[in-house]
């Protein structure tokens, strides 16, 4: 009984067998194409704090800042300063702690109107943060015409993370 004879590879073509594709320019990458065209920007939806939910991500919400206080302020050799504050904001609809870094902490000073975009959030200990990474942005705005509605803290509500059994048929 004799093997089989084996071919060999052909240059930039995978091996066989492996499930590896071609890498390479799209077949339509030689067309000559003219200059980009502008993506047009959507417009921000704005959302509002009772809305918020666990683990979301991509809120854009403009709130009062109620009060700010440093919670770690930390020197490190190789990385500077970090400074970590939490942040009382609040809207019309209810209020939640945001967790500002660093240059952030100078833009969120009580009393100040700021525009949160891209903000995501984050569980700490059971509850919601609203936090805003490297991705978003906090900006200060003119002072909002909103009367902040203290007594809904979304920060107070606590969440469990629960495992959800699927049902064998």
């Amino acid at each position: 009984m004799s093997t089989p004879a084996r071919r060999p590879f052909r240059r930039g073509a995978p091996p066989p067998g492996t499930g590896y594709v071609r890498r390479g320019p799209p077949a339509d990458a030689a067309k000559p194409r003219g200059p980009a065209a502008p993506v047009p920007l959507r417009k921000p939806v704005f959302t509002t704090i009772d809305q918020l939910r666990p683990q979301t991500h991509g809120h854009t919400l403009t709130a009062r800042v109620l009060s700010a206080r440093t919670v770690l302020e930390k020197h490190s050799t190789h990385l500077g300063r970090t400074r970590v504050a939490e942040c009382l904001v609040g809207d019309h609809t209810g209020t939640i702690l945001v967790t500002a870094r660093n240059d952030q902490i100078d833009l969120v000073k009580p009393d100040t109107t700021v525009i949160f975009r891209n903000a995501k959030i984050d569980m700490f200990k059971g509850t919601m943060r609203l936090a805003v990474d490297k991705w978003g942005r906090i900006e200060v705005t003119d002072a909002a015409e909103f009367k902040v509605k203290e007594d809904n803290n979304m920060s107070l509500v606590e969440y469990e993370l629960v495992d959800v059994a699927e049902e064998e048929d």
